[in-house]
């Protein structure tokens, strides 16, 4: 046991501890534009990040991962804000936090298995182009110099590492270009242009709400949502950290401490978050490994708005734009070009469309259930062909027997020219998998019995045998 928790929180600090001070630069803007989007102050999505980054690096699944306010459960807040306010906004971040604490002791994350690789593809994709996106009123039809700066930045970035290896490129970018638009007085437009940033600590309180079921009633179809989209999001980017890093994490354990970390949030002025895939990406590429990079973006986050403050709101954002271009050009997994020209079609289109509908949407919860359900119906589709031959009074059935696939099973026996008496329908290499095919099998059996052939069914598995004995009589009694 502690073996293990100094490995997760110690074995890599220095790199640890730069990444950390890396992430919670990019925090900032971040978390200060969701705060817009949800129509809150600047400051709650400020405490929501350094509690939710603090929380989950000691209550999380997955080392590395950063977690914090994010634009998808923004999005979610807009109409609870708008009608009811911030107290009820809390509330219902303390009872999302609740669900998901549920979700996580029920093993929410076993749904992960149900994520094809097509959608896996398509989830990383759509994200990058949102980061990308999400970038272009920053710099586009500003002025040459963001434009000059925003180039500064990614040719520092993709030339550093070549040469330094033990700061992040990313944070001596930042230190170096902030200084040179201070001194050289460059107008650039700043993280100060944002919103106000409060030099405040956040301080613990109860949402001043009726604790009553009418306020249930209000916010928990916003907490269940938020519940839903913030563990769908966090567990797809686990998954692609897990890539990235070559590691496991334990992700009903993750589930389990966005829970906690939302509840937690909530009693202190925050909005409910999830995992960040951008923030995460630029943690994992600065070399950071353990809890404590997680840990230290969240205290040097708040390190920055108490003591740098000043400083802070100086950072120009061009220089912040050009590394979420970066993030978003290391996400892009550009093989999904050679992927969409070899993969069967059925999985390009459920990639494609994956992407386009969280790109149009901006919900990750929408285009990855889509995504789900289009490979589902794919699936459905693929195994519903049932084909019949026959050798003598033996009928070998080939495939699935279940819902989609009867009617060809039933249809060819109501076609076909049966001379024989007495049949025998062979089903080793078939399986019968619900009532539907149940009751086909019953209306062959019954068709054929009327033009008198007798109907012997022979090589049924034991889930097969088991299902025709349970349904059998209650089917043909209907």
């Amino acid at each position: 046991m502690m073996q293990n928790l100094k490995q997760q929180w110690f074995s890599n600090i220095r790199a640890d501890i730069l990444s950390g001070i890396v992430v919670a630069l990019a925090l900032i803007p971040e978390a200060i534009a969701f705060s817009i989007i949800a129509g809150v102050d600047p400051m709650v999505g400020l405490y929501t990040s350094f509690i939710i980054a603090v929380v989950i690096s000691f209550a999380g699944g997955r080392p590395g991962m950063i977690s914090a306010a994010t634009g998808a459960m923004a999005l979610l807040m807009v109409p609870l804000v708008k009608d009811y306010g911030l107290d009820y906004l809390l509330a219902a971040t303390i009872l999302t936090g609740i669900i998901q604490l549920i979700f996580g002791i029920c093993k929410v994350a076993k749904v992960m298995k149900f994520v094809p690789n097509a959608v896996m593809i398509g989830f990383v994709n759509a994200l990058a182009i949102l980061i990308f996106t999400a970038q272009l009123e920053h710099f586009i039809g500003i002025s040459t110099m963001t434009y000059v700066f925003v180039g500064i930045t990614l040719i520092l970035l993709y030339t550093l590492p070549r040469f330094i290896k033990v700061i992040p490129a990313p944070l001596i970018a930042i230190v170096a270009l902030t200084s040179i638009a201070i001194f050289s007085g460059v107008n650039l437009k700043t993280v100060g242009d944002l919103g106000t940033i409060t030099q405040t600590f956040p301080s613990f309180f109860i949402p001043d709400v009726p604790w009553s079921f009418e306020t249930l009633q209000i916010i928990l179809p916003y907490s269940l949502s938020m519940a839903i989209v913030g563990l769908l999001e966090t567990l797809l980017t686990s998954q692609i950290v897990d890539d990235m890093t070559g590691t496991e994490s334990n992700k009903n354990g993750e589930a389990r401490g966005q829970g906690i970390a939302n509840f937690i949030t909530g009693f202190f002025g925050g909005m409910a978050g999830c995992a960040m895939i951008g923030q995460s990406v630029i943690n994992v590429k600065s070399g950071g490994r353990g809890r404590l990079s997680t840990f230290i973006a969240g205290i040097f986050l708040m390190f920055l708005i108490i003591v740098l403050g000043d400083l802070v709101v100086q950072i120009p954002m061009p220089v912040l734009v050009g590394i979420m271009i970066m993030v978003s050009i290391g996400t892009f997994d550009w093989s999904s070009f050679k992927y969409l020209m070899k993969a069967p079609r059925t999985d390009a289109l459920v990639m494609l469309a994956t992407v386009v509908i969280v790109v149009y949407t901006h919900d990750l919860s929408k285009g990855v259930l889509a995504g789900v359900l289009l490979s589902a119906i794919f699936f459905v589709i693929k195994i519903s062909t049932v084909k019949i031959s026959n050798k003598g009074n033996r009928y070998s059935i080939h495939g699935q027997l279940f819902f989609a696939s009867i009617d060809g099973f039933v249809n060819y026996f109501k076609k076909a020219d049966i001379q024989s008496e007495k049949i025998q329908i062979d089903f080793s290499g078939s399986r019968i998998w619900d009532d539907s095919g149940v009751g086909a099998v019953l209306k062959v059996v019954e068709l054929l019995k009327t033009k008198g052939i007798q109907v012997e069914l022979i090589e049924l598995d034991t889930s097969s045998k088991k299902i025709m004995d349970k349904l059998n009589g209650v089917l043909s009694s209907h």
